[in-house]
C-alpha cells in the first residue's frame, strides 16, 4: 500500500508551519515587552517546543527523510539549536524503549523519571527519598510532569560530557548556542524577576505537554519481565495503548495517539499511522493479541489507578491482574 514511503510534501509544510509558529511565538513575546503580559505567551512558546519535539521525534525514527544523515541534521536542529535538548542522547535511549517496551531492565523508560512504576523495581534501591516517592507517586504523577525536560536536560547534558568525541562536541556547541540566544532574548526584553517567571512557566508547559503526551502510550500497561521470551508483535502491541480521537487529536499529541501502529511500524511516516490502523486492528483481533485505546480522559484515570495499585506494594503480577479486572479486559495479560 506505500504506507512506508516517505512523505515530504507533508513534512515540508508540518515544518515550515511549526517553524513559523515557534517564531511567531516569539515575536508576540517582544511585542509584549518588559511587562507581566509577556506571561500569558509563555504557554504558547511552552507548546511549540512540544510540537518541534514531535519533529524531532519523527527525525529520530527517520521517517521524514530517506537517509539517517538528513534525518540527523534534522534532529540536530529541532532537538539541539531550537528546544535545547541532546538528540544524540535521546535516539539510542528511545530506540531502546522500542525493542523492549515496558521489558524490566531493559526499558530505558522504566524507573528513570522520578516517579517510580514499583517501589520494589530492580535498581531503584529502597532509600528515603525512593520509599517516599514510591509511596505519593499516584497524587505525585502530573506535578512531577512539571520537572520532565529539566530531566531530559540534565540527562542529556550528561551524556555529552562523558563522550567527549566530534558529534558530542557538535551537539554541545549546538545546546549552548540555543542557551545563549534564549537566555538573551529573555533577559533583554524583560527584568530579572519577569524573566525567571517566565522561564519558569515556560518550561512547564513544555514538560507538562511532553508528559501528558508520552505517559498514555505505555504506563499502567503489562511490564515484561526481562527473562519472558515473547515475539516482536505480541511485545508491541502488549504494551501499548492507543487514544481514540479525530484529526485533532493526532495534531496535538504528534501521532503518538497511533502507539500500538507506530511500535509495530516506527519508521512509518505520521501521517500514514491512521490509514494503516484498520488492517492492524484486524490483525489483533485476529491473532488473539489485544488492541487497547482509550479515550484520553479514560487512559489517565487508569494509570492513576495503576499507580495507587503499586502504592500498596503489591508485586507486577497482582497489579497488572487487578488492572484487567477493573477494565474487564484481559486480552492484554493472556496475551504475555
Amino acid at each position: 500500500m506505500g504506507l512506508l514511503d516517505r512523505r515530504p510534501g507533508y513534512y515540508r509544510v508540518k515544518i515550515t508551519l511549526t517553524i513559523f509558529a515557534f517564531f511567531a511565538g516569539w515575536a508576540l513575546f517582544v511585542i509584549a515587552g518588559n511587562s507581566w503580559t509577556a506571561l500569558a505567551v509563555a504557554p504558547l512558546v511552552g507548546m511549540m517546543f512540544t510540537q518541534l519535539g514531535f519533529i524531532d521525534h519523527d527525525a529520530g525514527h527517520n521517517q521524514v527523510f530517506g537517509t539517517r544523515r538528513r534525518n540527523r541534521m534534522l534532529g540536530l536542529t529541532m532537538g539541539n539549536a531550537l528546544i535545547g535538548l541532546s538528540f544524540g542522547w535521546w535516539v539510542p535511549k528511545h530506540n531502546a524503549h522500542h525493542a523492549h517496551p515496558n521489558e524490566m531492565g531493559r526499558d530505558p523508560d522504566i524507573g528513570e523519571g522520578v516517579a517510580l512504576a514499583w517501589s520494589d523495581a530492580p535498581g531503584n534501591g529502597r532509600g528515603p527519598l525512593a520509599s517516599w516517592l514510591a509511596r505519593w507517586q499516584a497524587p505525585l504523577f502530573f506535578p512531577l510532569m512539571l520537572l520532565r525536560s529539566g530531566g531530559m536536560h540534565v540527562l542529556g547534558i550528561k551524556r555529552l560530557v562523558r563522550r567527549r568525541d566530534h558529534a558530542s562536541a557538535v551537539e554541545a556547541s549546538l545546546i549552548m548556542l540555543h542557551a545563549a540566544l534564549y537566555l538573551t532574548v529573555v533577559l533583554w526584553v524583560l527584568s530579572p524577576l519577569k524573566a525567571l517567571a517566565f522561564i519558569a512557566v515556560q518550561q512547564a508547559v513544555f514538560s507538562l505537554y511532553l508528559g501528558i503526551s508520552f505517559a498514555p502510550n505505555h504506563k499502567g500497561m503489562p511490564i515484561i519481565e526481562s527473562a519472558t521470551a515473547t515475539g516482536f508483535a505480541r511485545r508491541q502491541v502488549v504494551t501499548a495503548r492507543n487514544i481514540r480521537g479525530g484529526r485533532f487529536t493526532t495534531f496535538m499529541l504528534g501521532g503518538l495517539n497511533y502507539q500500538i501502529e507506530h511500535h509495530l511500524f516506527p519508521s512509518m511516516p505520521r501521517p500514514n499511522l491512521r490509514r494503516v490502523q484498520g488492517l492492524v486492528r484486524d490483525f489483533c483481533v485476529a491473532t488473539d493479541l489485544g488492541y487497547r485505546e482509550e479515550s484520553f480522559v479514560e487512559s489517565f484515570r487508569q494509570i492513576v489507578h495503576h499507580l495507587s495499585l503499586a502504592t500498596l506494594e503489591q508485586p507486577p503480577a497482582a497489579v497488572l491482574t487487578d488492572y484487567c479486572d477493573l477494565t474487564g479486559k484481559t486480552g492484554g495479560l493472556n496475551a504475555m
